[in-house]
């Protein structure tokens, strides 16, 4: 079936784009709006149809309607192909995914393959990469290994938050929305010249939620919230921009500050042999007695400074620094009452085998400091050539406290991670149609961690270090051949690199391991265009090849976790986008991805869970290991089929406009962990918005809205160790909102 399906979705594709194709040759001079849409792919401004990159960017009216509700940068999941962001820790820390790559553990010295770059920053840890998109200009998702320009830790891709910049006139915005759930999403904005080529951007958003869910756990052993799922978040941005002649600065500081709930883990949420709810549940209530809490502390500034050097090109400098405290404590089996309590069986809901309530503290600091120079064009060739350096501090600790919420166990942490790269790539036109593109970057990486403290349950004897090392060449290489104007075909091959890594956690057994560089080989094929009639649309094929592939092994009976290294994994598929405008006043927007994803190890096998889950995988015994096989799984988080839709009708009244937005994203079904298992197979999930409003020639707009306006209710994470423990997805969010820009 799934075969069928695929070869369906690209007998359609190809026909499709063959219409187009022969719509192109027709169209001939036609260039419309869409062929000038912007990207920075490259590391320099071009348009999206010329980049031999699979990327999708947007902002405007979409962006800001996506974003509507009050939600964190999850948002953004399923609304791009191939792309996937959750967390297990509500707002503070977000895992994404692309093309099925990704990594789900939670451990703050985790490494990501997926690269955060906001405002032309790469943020390492994921507690910094949560920082909230607002007043932004564009989102840009790149597609596949961007190993040369962007560095280490981008086998998979890359997503891009671009900061609206200080203009020539002075402008603004205001938003406020009010919705369920006492639901307020703030957003002000105002900029322009101060004079003698300075300006400024002055950006502040304010993000809040009652609790919503309530704690129907009592008794004088309970240390729980009464109720949870509410926050208060703010965050603010000043850019002081300068303009003097060849010389150009920007000067950004930023900072947030969080006040919330840690995510709510619901214990026996799914039903034994299904991965449908169990009876009993109920989105609006849990049973909760651990101690709850969560907040969080962020701020950062960097300096932008280029010199254009005539005749030759530009030198670039960006210089970084990011720091963050996130406190967050959890009652992680999702339970107030256990199966040795009298009365108390399991699976059920609020039911858990034992109690387990973890939290701490953790200071990410990073610092940055990229220089490059990009040519001017040298008769058909531009060329780029530049040095990075990163530093990291890490240091968190990790509590566990028993019934009465006295600490058992007090683990300290001490991490330094330091990154330095050169690279360079180029840019050749072969002939007027023609174009070559390539690059290269040498990465060295070195880590040390020092654990100390005292654990529960510890695997070792503590204090100890662990250090890792490693370095690598990357590259890619790129044609783009001009069909006709506005309509481009390419190739393009690539790697990319994850650096080593340490997984130190050393409760409940867990001992500390290590997984050397991974590696990965991307080649992908594509067509883009832009043509008449406002019609914009991209397809492209791709597969990649990840060895030596990166997986942490967490739960299981003992809660343990374990860095393993993979042989490989596997990936293809295809993504298409297509937006138009048929007729006046509407306009449709269409994207969708297949991916295909295995991990492929006969050897390799992970703990089974300790939950009570149904093994889909068989358990084996291989080199003295006895667990589930892994081999042939699809990785975690890595829905077959992404798919998502947005329509736009305005109706002129005057010079006013009465309008209609609806969005649509779907993912099919997930596997939650390593392994397959009935309980832990995310089922299908579609979330639709709408919003309907009026605007005025002045730049006033009034709007009612709904995001997940059908209330779907799917679990989209799990915990594996002690009950069919997993979180849910976010509710139906209704409510109107008031704008004003100028």
């Amino acid at each position: 079936m799934v075969q069928y399906r695929f070869r369906r979705f690209a007998a359609v594709s190809c026909i499709a784009i063959s219409a187009v194709i022969g719509s192109a040759a027709q169209a001939d001079e036609v260039e419309g709006a869409d062929a000038d849409i912007v990207v920075t792919a490259t590391r320099r401004e071009e348009r999206a149809v010329d980049v031999p990159i699979a990327v999708t960017s947007f902002g405007g009216e979409k962006l800001d309607t996506l974003n509507s509700s009050g939600l964190d940068v999850r948002f953004l999941s399923s609304r791009v192909p191939s792309l996937q962001i959750e967390s297990s820790f509500g707002r503070t820390f977000p895992r994404f995914y692309i093309r099925g790559l990704g990594n789900t553990d939670f451990d703050p010295n985790s490494a990501q393959p997926v690269s955060v770059v906001y405002d032309d920053v790469a943020l390492e840890s994921p507690m910094l990469k949560s920082f909230p998109a607002f007043d932004l200009a564009s989102v840009e998702v790149l597609r596949g290994p961007q190993g040369t320009l962007f560095g280490r830790n981008t086998p998979a891709g890359v997503v891009k938050f671009n900061s609206t910049r200080p203009g020539d006139t002075l402008s603004g915005k205001v938003s406020i929305s009010g919705a369920t759930y006492n639901t307020v999403n703030a957003e002000a904005a105002v900029g322009g010249p101060l004079g003698g080529g300075f300006g400024f951007r002055l950006a502040g958003l304010v993000q809040r939620r009652d609790d919503w869910v309530t704690n129907t756990a009592s008794g004088p052993g309970v240390l729980a919230d009464r109720k949870f799922e509410g926050y208060n978040d703010r965050a603010a941005r000043l850019l002081l921009s300068y303009e003097g002649g060849p010389f150009e600065a920007l000067f950004n500081v930023h900072g947030r500050k969080l006040d919330g709930t840690p995510r709510i883990f619901r214990a026996g949420l799914f039903q034994k042999g299904s991965n449908h709810f169990n009876a009993g549940f109920d989105k609006d209530t849990v049973g909760l007695d651990g101690l709850t809490s969560q907040t969080l502390s962020q701020w950062g500034t960097n300096l932008h400074l280029s010199l254009k050097l005539e005749g030759l090109g530009t030198l670039y400098s960006v210089s970084a620094y990011e720091k963050a405290r996130v406190e967050s404590s959890g009652d992680i089996d999702g339970a107030s009452c256990y199966a040795f309590i009298p009365g108390c069986s399991l699976p059920a809901i609020n039911v858990a085998a034992f109690p387990v309530n973890t939290g701490g503290v953790t200071r990410p600091r990073e610092i940055s400091q990229e220089l490059r120079f990009a040519s001017e064009d040298m008769g058909g060739f531009t060329w780029q050539v530049g040095a990075y350096y990163f530093r990291q501090k890490l240091g968190y600790n990790e509590l566990a406290f028993d019934g009465s919420g006295a600490t058992v166990s007090h683990v300290i942490h001490s991490n330094r991670n330091r990154n330095y790269g050169l690279f360079a790539s180029g840019e050749y036109k072969v002939t007027p149609d023609f174009t070559l593109s390539g690059g290269v970057r040498y990465s060295n990486d070195k880590k040390r961690d020092f654990i100390g403290g005292v654990g529960q349950f510890p695997g070792v004897v503590l204090p100890v270090t662990n250090r890792v090392s490693g370095d690598n060449v990357s590259w890619d290489l790129s044609a783009t051949y001009t069909v006709a104007p506005n309509l481009n075909v390419y190739a393009r091959f690539a790697t990319g690199y994850l650096g080593p890594a340490i997984q130190d956690r050393v409760n409940f057994g867990s001992v500390p391991s290590t997984a050397g560089k991974q590696t990965t080989i991307s080649g992908e094929a594509g067509i883009k265009g832009a043509l008449a009639g406002e019609l914009n649309f991209a397809l492209d094929g791709y597969w990649y090849r990840t060895k030596d592939l990166q997986l942490t092994a967490v739960g299981g009976a003992t809660n343990s976790a374990r860095l393993l290294s993979a042989d490989k994994a596997v990936g293809y598929g295809l993504e298409a986008e297509l937006s138009a405008k048929p007729f006046a006043g509407l306009a449709i927007t269409l994207g969708g991805s297949y991916n295909h994803t295995e991990i492929k190890d006969p050897t390799l096998v992970v703990g089974a869970c300790g939950g009570g889950c149904t093994m889909l995988d068989p358990i084996v015994t291989i080199g003295g290991n006895t667990g589930a096989s892994i081999d042939g799984n699809p990785l975690p988080q890595a829905p077959k089929w992404v798919a998502n839709a947005t329509l736009r009708y305005g109706i002129p009244v005057g010079d006013d406009e009465i309008f209609v937005f609806t969005d649509w994203a779907y993912r099919s079904s997930i596997n939650y962990f390593l392994y397959e298992a009935a309980e832990f197979r995310g089922r299908a999930l579609l979330e639709g918005g709408a919003r309907v409003g009026y605007k005025t020639s002045d730049g006033l707009e009034v709007a009612i809205f709904a995001r997940n306006i059908t209330n779907t209710i799917r679990s989209i994470s799990a915990i594996d160790f002690n009950n069919l423990t997993g979180m849910i997805n976010e509710p139906r969010i209704v409510g109107g909102e008031l704008r004003f820009s100028f």
